[in-house]
């Protein structure tokens, strides 16, 4: 692997499609598109594009990276597995990242990343002195140290009721992504990326009994 790896880093975990393209500190192209479905159709011509504003081809890659969430079941999929299927044909490594640790990435701890879940909860993870296992919970029972600064899509709606400090994430998203997975090329525990879910799906099965196949 050559000091400054070229990784491309994409993620679909939310009401977006982002990617990012990164050697070593440089970032060498990214985008990040708002879009609340259509991601499956969109991540291919958007990382050729970010490919292309980097002057880079697929087989230059050193590395994927990938965001594994928590967040939208379906959007966690499309990434994932759009990952594992690039790093098969490539020949090259997956690394999957959770957004708490690309939220947090650059940032003095401590530090507590909290993500909009919908449905009056979130998804948080605490970083360095107070600790805390990445857990989703009801926002309005949210109860941390009033000095824990706060970062991620919901940390302005929870320092609104409880007064916390907030910081902006030092780099976008997918930007984050790559440079955690930089730190962890080489570490086989992160290079089968596995969906972090920590909701179950929306869908549930049918209730109704399945239909009696007559003989």
């Amino acid at each position: 692997m050559p000091s400054d790896p070229l990784i491309l880093a994409f993620d679909t975990s939310a009401a977006h499609c982002a990617a990012a393209l990164l050697r070593g500190d440089d970032v060498l192209a990214q985008r990040q598109e708002a879009m609340a479905k259509g991601q499956a159709e969109r991540l291919m011509p958007l990382l050729e594009e970010v490919l292309a504003e980097g002057a880079a081809d697929w087989r230059d890659l050193d590395a994927l990276a990938v965001g594994v969430g928590p967040g939208n079941f379906t959007g966690v999929r499309i990434a994932v597995s759009a990952a594992r299927g690039l790093a098969l044909g490539l020949g090259c490594p997956a690394i999957g990242v959770a957004v708490f640790d690309a939220r947090a990435c650059g940032l003095p701890r401590p530090v507590c990343v909290v993500e909009e879940a919908r449905r009056g909860q979130v998804y948080l993870q605490g970083f360095g002195a107070h600790p805390v296992a990445p857990v989703l919970q009801d926002a309005a029972t949210l109860d941390l140290p009033r000095d824990l600064p706060l970062v991620g899509s919901a940390a302005d709606a929870i320092s609104a009721r409880t007064g916390q400090p907030v910081r902006a994430a030092c780099y976008p998203l997918a930007a984050g992504i790559a440079r955690v997975a930089r730190t962890r090329l080489g570490d086989a525990a992160y290079t089968r990326p596995a969906p972090l879910y920590l909701r179950g799906p929306d869908a549930a099965p049918p209730s109704d009994p399945p239909p009696v196949l007559l003989p």
